[in-house]
Order: structure tokens, then sequence, then C-alpha cells
């Protein structure tokens, strides 16, 4: 049981794989590229368009500017989970000789920032915004999923008390669906050689399922291969629930807890009680034969729940931050919102066995040597 508890807790810090013996099993040694470079860059750019055009329509939102460094004092980076482990990019910027000086940070995602953003912009309930976002996540291990630059449409809605519940989540979540499964048509569309049952396209349904039914699923197995397994039985799944502290001991994984509320009681299907209005789309890569993250989203704390979810995680010193006083006080506007991975998305559109063949970041030359081997060829 103590090895079982020790590999539940070494899996909750994130997805990542850790060391390139292992990623060496895991990429294809039969991979042959549906599109080559050129056509690759046209489908992505359409993709790009209609996801962006899309989902603003079916969430009403509209395209706003996103910063890519943030005031340290603001309180409203991203940090990502809540064991500390991942920490921004930061640097001090002198202005004007030191007598105004600025302390920056890098923004690892426009999580917190989006949501200040509705009240500047004033987004009555039913109203948002959505960002092209740019970070930076040095923490990372850098493999076929995973690179130091990030890319997501970042978006933030505007709800109302009624709204916070798993049936307008389960709504929203629908909707993302319904856009991205437009782009994958809209690509086969394009270049129909992406039809190809080596391949097999998005199922167009999720299955939803709270992370703790797929706990009792596999009670013995932690989280990545929980995923792994339910993936073989749902291609594309949403499970909900993430960050709160299941019955093995363990929460799915690490949450941050001050965006998405993962302490408030639900209910599943059958009736049994159940925490968290929060949730990821995790649907499964046919090349390579992993799990792969589309989507992290929720709706976001309320006063309640940011002060209980700060509490149980001893944090209860970040409420002194602009940021959190505007949620404690009323001045932040209640919503639900989400980061979609632009080149994770693109890679499952695009039907690609690594991110670097739809964006251009930095690898260690032990994975490039190891890519092309694999006619795997990365962006530079």
């Amino acid at each position: 049981m103590a090895d079982k508890d020790t590999d539940k807790k070494a899996d909750l810090a994130g997805p990542g794989i850790g060391n390139y013996e292992d990623l060496k099993n895991i990429l294809p040694g039969d991979y042959e590229p549906i599109l080559d470079r050129r056509e690759t860059m046209h489908a992505l750019f359409a993709a790009k368009n209609y996801i962006e055009e899309n989902l603003c329509k079916e969430l009403n939102l509209m395209m706003v500017q996103v910063p890519l460094i943030v005031d340290v004092e603001s309180g409203v980076n991203d940090m990502l989970d809540r064991d500390g482990s991942r920490t921004p990019v930061g640097f001090h910027i002198s202005n004007d000789h030191e007598k105004n000086p600025i302390d920056a940070q890098v923004v690892q995602a426009a999580t917190k920032w989006k949501r200040v953003a509705l009240a500047q912009y004033g987004m009555k309930p039913g109203e948002g915004l959505n960002t092209d976002m740019k970070a930076v996540r040095k923490d990372y291990f850098l493999d076929h999923d995973h690179s130091a630059y990030v890319d997501q449409w970042d978006w933030e809605q505007t709800i109302t008390a009624k709204e916070r519940d798993l049936d307008y989540l389960k709504d929203v979540v629908r909707k993302i669906w319904r856009v991205l499964k437009g782009a994958e048509n809209l690509v086969i569309d394009m270049y129909p050689k992406l039809n190809t049952d080596k391949y097999p396209n998005l199922p167009d349904e999720l299955t939803f399922l709270h992370a703790e039914e797929i706990l009792d699923m596999f009670p013995d197995l932690p989280r990545k291969q929980r995923e792994t397994a339910v993936l073989q039985k749902y291609p594309a799944v949403f499970i909900l629930g993430i960050g709160w502290t299941l019955k093995d001991g363990y929460p799915h994984e690490m949450r941050a807890a001050d965006y998405d509320d993962w302490v408030t009681e639900t209910k599943s299907e059958d009736g049994r009680p159940m925490h968290g209005l929060n949730g990821d789309i995790l649907v499964w890569n046919h090349i390579t034969k992993r799990r792969h993250e589309l989507t992290s989203m929720g709706i976001r704390v309320n006063p309640e729940t940011l002060k209980t979810q700060l509490e149980m995680t001893g944090q209860l010193d970040l409420l002194s931050t602009p940021y959190h006083q505007g949620i404690v006080n009323g001045t932040l506007p209640l919503s639900i919102g989400g980061g979609i991975g632009q080149s994770r998305t693109y890679m499952a559109l695009l039907k690609k066995a690594h991110l670097g063949e739809v964006s251009v970041t930095v690898w260690p030359q032990v994975l490039k040597d190891m890519c092309a081997e694999r006619k795997i060829y990365v962006l530079e």
C-alpha cells in the first residue's frame, strides 16, 4: 500500500513524463506526418480563426488584449497548482533610476487577470472575453506535449449566482466541444487525407465523469493511469471535481485554491455526494497512445469558497492582495472560465505526434534528435 500511496502522491503535480528514457518509449516508431509544414500552417491558422470566431459566438465573448507580464503585487499571476512547485519567471524593472521600480512576472496563465478584466470591461452576466494568451512555464519537463512556451485561448464569462451549478458548467463544456468538432470538420474539408482510420477523429459527444467515479473504477491506479484507462472506454471525457480530496486521501490533481471552485458540494447523476464545479477535457491521442488534455476550466470561487479553499491549503495570507480582495468585497464578478491549449488542440486536430510540429519554442537537442529518428520534425 505504501508504494501505491507514493505513486499517487508523485502523480499529483502534473502530467509530464519526467525523463527522456521513458519518452523514447512513448514517441511512436511508425509515425508519418499527414500534413507537411506548409499544409500544417494553412490548416492551423484556419482552425485558429474558426475557434476564436465560434467560441465568441457560442459563449457571447469578445476578443481583448491580454498581458504577457504583470506586477507581482497585483496577485493576478497564475500559480498553476498549490504546492509551490511551479514558479513564474520574474524580473526587476529599475525604471527611472529606481525611483519608480516595478517587480514584474511573466504570466503562467491569465486565469485571475481575466476576472479583473471582466470588471474593467463592464461585462454583464452572459457576456465575456476571450484572449490569444501567451505564457512561459519554466518548470515543465519538456516532452511531446509540454513546453516552456504556452499558448491558450484564455476566456472568461460573467455569470449569476444561480448559474453556479453543474448544469451550467456542462452546458458551457458542450458548447466548447461543438466548436472544437467544427474546427476538426473544417480542417478535414481542407485536407481530406486527415480523415484516416489509423488516427480516428474526435467523437461527436463528450462523456462527463466525476474524478470520484473514475477513482471507483480504478481504485489502485495513480491519476495518470486512471485517465489512460478511462480513455480506453470513453475517448473524450470531461473530468469533474479536480482539486477536491477524494476518498483515497488525494485530489485527482492539485489545483490552485483561488480560481476554480473545487469545494462546492454537488451530486452525481445517481445521487451520490460529490464536490467541485470545475474540470478538464481529455481525449485519447491515437498517435502517442496517451491521455491528451485540451482544456482546464471551471466556475470560479465566490467569497465563501475562496476563503474555504485558502484555509484548506494554508494560504489565507493571500486575502490581502487586490485580486483576492476584489472577490471578497464583490467588486469582481462571479464568473466561469478556462484555458484551451492552442498547440494541444492543433496536435489533436492535425494528428501530430509532438507540440513542436505546431509551435516554435526551445527543445533540448536530445529531444530533437529523438524526434528526428522517428520522422517527427519540430519547427525551429
